[in-house]
């Protein structure tokens, strides 16, 4: 670890705990992130997680930017990530198929194997998810295997469906609501990952961990998901 301060604004600073990303700096952050919302208190606006760092938005008429620096470095003193694990588990239903996830065949290609591989290869994996962002209920997991990341379309889809499962170099999300975007698209989950009457909105948060389990079309469809085809690229 090995923290900086930065100045993001007036009444803004962004602490940098890493400079690479790695499911192991989670502890770290979740730790950092407690400690800091315990010494901020009321004098905090909001707090951002992301890979390797977070934000603070503090209350610039409680508090000077020395003072908030202070606390920062406060925050840091004898850090300690907790052995207990953090989070919750979810276990995200998947239909893995051509017709929703069209990138299926590129990336079997890629790693010179089937679709089922592909298949196998990303569900197996526990994912970290490590930021929220895009879109609300848009969680950034990872890391995916080496051999199935991928970079981001050149041509990004005007529309992505709801409940889309996709892969954009070494990290793997679903998209909470339909919206544009580039991901190589791989399957489709029926989960709500996003509902406002739900606590904290996102069904995922900084520090869960997700596996994708990989379900039939009868099961998808059981559980409400929609089999429209997705779009292609436009």
């Amino acid at each position: 670890m090995n923290p900086r301060i930065e100045v993001v604004a007036i009444d803004c600073l962004m602490l940098r705990l890493f400079d690479e990303i790695a499911e192991s700096n989670m502890p770290w952050m979740l730790a950092a992130s407690e400690r800091l919302r315990a010494i901020f208190a009321d004098d905090l606006i909001d707090l951002v997680p992301s890979y390797t760092t977070l934000m603070v938005h503090y209350d610039g008429l409680a508090l000077t930017p020395p003072q908030a620096r202070e606390r920062i470095d406060q925050a840091l003193t004898d850090l300690r990530p907790e052995t207990q694990r953090h989070g919750q588990r979810h276990v995200v239903p998947v239909w893995y198929d051509l017709s929703v996830g069209p990138e299926l065949a590129l990336l079997a290609t890629r790693i010179g194997a089937d679709v089922k591989e592909v298949i196998r290869r990303h569900s197996e994996h526990e994912y970290q998810v490590f930021a929220l962002g895009f879109a609300p209920g848009f969680a950034f997991m990872g890391l995916v295997e080496e051999a199935l990341a991928a970079p981001r379309l050149s041509t990004p889809r005007k529309r992505v469906a709801a409940g889309s499962v996709g892969i954009a170099e070494r990290q793997t999300a679903a998209y909470p609501a339909q919206s544009p975007g580039g991901w190589n698209l791989i399957g489709r989950t029926p989960s709500a990952l996003f509902d406002r009457d739900r606590e904290g909105y996102s069904l995922m948060q900084p520090g869960d961990t997700v596996l994708f389990e990989a379900v039939s079309h009868a099961e998808f469809i059981r559980l409400g998901g929609d089999d429209t085809p997705q779009e292609a690229v436009v």
